[in-house]
């Protein structure tokens, strides 16, 4: 008897759009399974179980929005997170650079009040205090906040929504600006989120979000900013729909180089008269809907490139394995958990990296326990590849590690395909 083989259906997420709450049917990209990659594993932990997730990420035929499944709580995630703000010189310049065009354009001054949401060490919100505007930071991670206080940042312990922003307003603390740097992606109930950024503004308030563009992402291949801790990846397309549902104009918009390619959303309370709606706007929606964001069908070829970029980088590092050369990585970032266990990399070919976070050293990364040292790890072994974990830094890291050019050492990226500098 010959038993017919059934052809295996795409698989329905289990949970429906967290936006629109249309049923989830598309796939966007399949990465396998990884560990949470912020969980970094100590000595002692290594002969423990791991749990590992799925990466299957969808796109919703309805408003666009890009999702993974919410497979862990974010009280699970960041109520004790290995993830410091401070330790990039060239984000903390970014963040001061921020702060200053901000207070110019809004007119900020000692008689404002600035709110971050997910404020972290308070690497931003120091640069408001040192020009003398009052602020507030809402950090859920305890050991991070606590950085941020002994910063002289007032920071609230709390994850963000209705309730903390209700309890706010009610206390007549509602913000002449809220902002947000790459929360956005971070939040599993996301309506409840901007509902609570819409209640925290003052009428006239303005509010900032920034956070990877996915535009970008698809361009640039950049699948390892896909982790179970970013539920979300967004156009302005679907940015502005979300906006609109909560009473939020989005009135200009403003393309960033951070993390390989982000947005700056400016918004404010679709009442509010004193913002009117900028070019900006239009000529980004129409790049998005050139690369045809606005279509479902649109989507699917992304899952090529990535097998692309990862044929590219194994071909790489197995010629520098038999060739005998020596390859160290730089940085423990979230997105080398996804790179690492989407391409099928561990300590054969990589044997460890470095990170300047005093949290993460003596620490091994997560699922492929490659170690992680301090810096100084790598003047001692002298690798013949440095490959960037961090890419979207390769700059401020390349300038940092230039001393690697006296052993003939080199540096790679991974992204968007396998490449030596």
């Amino acid at each position: 008897m010959t038993i017919a083989a059934e052809t295996p259906q795409d698989a329905v997420a289990t949970s429906p759009c967290r936006f629109c709450g249309s049923t989830l049917e598309h796939t966007f990209v399949d990465l396998g399974m990884s560990p949470l990659c912020e969980s970094y594993p100590a000595p002692a932990d290594l002969n423990r179980g791991e749990v590992y997730f799925p990466l299957h990420v969808y796109v919703c035929e309805k408003c666009f929005l890009v999702q993974l499944d919410e497979y862990e709580t974010p009280e699970k995630i960041f109520s004790d997170y290995a993830y410091f703000s401070s330790y990039s010189d060239s984000w903390l310049k970014h963040a001061d650079t921020y702060c200053g065009r901000m207070q110019s354009r809004f007119g900020l001054n000692q008689d404002s009040f600035v709110v971050e949401v997910a404020s972290n060490d308070g690497y931003l919100l120091q640069y408001f205090v040192q020009r003398n505007v009052p602020v507030l930071g809402i950090e859920p991670a305890a050991n991070v906040a606590k950085v941020a206080v002994e910063k002289g940042v007032p920071s609230l312990v709390e994850f963000f929504g209705t309730r903390i922003a209700s309890k706010l307003a009610d206390e007549g603390r509602q913000a002449d600006l809220v902002l947000g740097n790459n929360v956005l992606a971070q939040v599993p109930d996301l309506n409840d989120f901007v509902e609570g950024l819409k209640i925290l503004l003052k009428p006239e308030g303005v509010l900032t979000l920034e956070f990877p563009h996915l535009l970008k992402l698809i361009e640039h291949n950049e699948f390892d900013t896909i982790y179970h801790e970013h539920f979300s990846y967004f156009s302005l397309l679907t940015t502005i729909k979300i906006m609109e549902a909560h009473g939020l104009k989005v009135f200009d918009v403003e393309e960033l180089a951070s993390h390989g390619g982000s947005l700056r959303v400016f918004a404010c309370r679709a009442e509010a008269e004193t913002h009117s709606v900028e070019a900006n706007v239009a000529r980004v929606l129409a790049a998005e809907e050139n690369a045809g964001l606005d279509s479902v069908a649109s989507y699917s070829g992304f899952a090529q490139q990535v097998k692309e970029t990862k044929l590219a980088l194994l071909e790489f590092l197995i010629s520098a394995a038999r060739e005998g050369k020596t390859v160290a990585g730089y940085g423990a970032p979230g997105k080398s958990a996804t790179l690492l266990h989407y391409c099928g990399i561990g300590k054969d070919l990589i044997s460890y990296t470095v990170d300047r976070s005093p949290y993460k050293q003596g620490r091994f990364l997560p699922g492929t326990h490659i170690p992680i040292y301090h810096p100084d790890r790598i003047r001692e072994t002298q690798p013949d590849y440095v490959v960037i974990l961090p890419w979207n830094l390769k700059n401020e890291i390349v300038e940092q590690l230039q001393y690697i050019r006296a052993w003939g050492g080199q540096f790679v990226v991974p992204i968007p395909r396998a490449a030596i500098l």
